[in-house]
């Protein structure tokens, strides 16, 4: 009887256990089902970016260039993606390496182990988010060279930017570099994505010069836009991909993270829009549409660095305060003669750059030396994406040449360089 008995719990105990494992796998699996949704969701959100600048590009120039800015930005995407899978996805994330370079070969080599990203996601998702980020990048440079770049020099610059540049920069913190042994903090970009974008922007600016006409005699001669409310459109998917932008940067389908990063990063956006307002009326004396949309990008820009750091009101702070700080960016810009068609510095830029020292001011991680290591990361990025930027754009000036003939710019590079309009009407006779 002692012995039946004995046998018996002996079973129950062995069935508890493979009860338990079983549980336990079980829900390792729905863990990693649930995160790898979430980050494909992200993806697709991030993707729709693409076509949110696109729109702002195209609404805040000339309607002579309306056809050479879309066909920037989808080609971007095309040239992006595939420079990055080639061999841009391998610099950024090469493994072991000595935290300043490093190379995982040739072409997407998947790892298909369970235990990639500690379960959270998979290769193939893990790969394809990071590929949006890398192409949001190039589409910075595209609105602020607008209207007198020749396309191909932009296209041997994107693949240039999104292959080797932004790759390799980002290795330093989100690879595992040395800025990221340091302690530098950038939570989904507001440098390793924005601010790269806005330097390479700033080199371009420099090598390619002034739009014929925007400065004489001192003054700042306007160009109007195509379409302000194509503008708007696009500012409001810029901000609806950032709630994947930022949401998908926590990596995983932690409820309370994502939930948080998504209100810090929607009142950023927002109190960005009341600033640029408020900056706008000081600089102009007027209601300026186009300073709120920019400020509403601002608030989103600052924000990305220390969106899971970051209380609602340090949120509104941080956006107030890049809302404002645009409009004044954008006016010091065109007092040096730098034209940017779409105010892309000022506001990835500058604004990149004030929400990556937000780390070491306010959040979760403020201090003197978190504030000096962010300092630090910003130097870096900056002198890398600055100079090496500018070297392969005075290397295509002297070479292929990078800006459109003096006729075509003053006709409008869609006739001349693709053969139809943006805006086209007909009437039968």
């Amino acid at each position: 009887m002692f012995s039946t008995i004995h046998l018996l719990a002996d079973a129950t105990l062995a069935t508890e256990a493979v009860t338990q494992a079983v549980t336990a796998e079980q829900l390792q699996t729905v863990s990693l089902t649930t995160s790898n949704v979430w980050m494909l969701v992200s993806t697709m959100l991030v993707f729709i970016m693409a076509l949110g600048f696109a729109c702002v590009e195209a609404g805040f120039t000339q309607a002579k260039n309306t056809v050479n800015i879309l066909f920037k930005n989808t080609v971007d995407l095309s040239v992006g993606l595939i420079s990055y899978a080639w061999f841009g996805f391998n610099l950024m994330y090469p493994g072991e390496f000595n935290g300043i370079f490093g190379f995982a070969g040739w072409g997407l080599t998947p790892d298909l182990s369970p235990t990639y990203a500690d379960g959270a996601y998979t290769y193939w998702t893990d790969f394809l988010f990071q590929a949006m980020f890398a192409a949001t990048c190039a589409t910075i440079v595209s609105g602020a060279v607008a209207e007198r770049i020749k396309i191909t020099s932009y296209f041997i610059f994107t693949f240039f930017l999104v292959g080797f540049i932004y790759p390799v920069l980002g290795s330093w913190h989100w690879g595992g570099g040395w800025l990221s042994q340091m302690g530098f903090y950038d939570f989904a970009g507001s440098t390793v994505v924005h601010s790269v974008g806005g330097w390479a922007a700033l080199a371009g600016i420099i090598a390619i010069g002034a739009r014929k006409g925007k400065y004489v005699n001192g003054k700042v001669v306007d160009k109007p836009g195509s379409s302000v409310p194509l503008a708007v459109i696009g500012v409001f998917l810029l901000w609806f991909g950032w709630f994947g932008f930022n949401g998908g940067s926590v990596l995983s389908a932690d409820p309370q993270s994502i939930s948080l990063v998504l209100v810090t990063t929607t009142l950023a956006a927002a109190a960005g829009g009341v600033g640029g307002w408020i900056g706008g009326y000081i600089m102009f004396k007027r209601y300026d549409l186009g300073m709120v949309l920019n400020g509403i990008l601002a608030g989103l820009v600052g924000i990305t660095a220390g969106a899971d750091q970051m209380s609602p009101n340090e949120a509104i702070l941080i956006g107030i305060v890049c809302g404002i700080v645009v409009v004044f960016s954008a006016v010091t810009m065109d007092k040096f003669k730098l034209d940017d068609c779409v105010g892309a510095v000022s506001v990835h830029l500058t604004c990149g750059i004030i929400g990556t020292l937000a780390i070491g001011v306010l959040g979760a991680k403020a201090g003197m030396d978190q504030f000096v290591t962010q300092l630090i990361g910003i130097a870096a990025y900056g002198a890398v994406a600055f100079t090496s930027s500018l070297a392969i754009f005075y290397g295509l000036k002297f070479t292929v040449g990078v800006r459109v003939s003096e006729e075509h710019e003053s006709e409008g590079l869609d006739s001349h360089e693709h053969g139809i309009r943006g805006y086209t009407i007909t009437f039968d006779n």
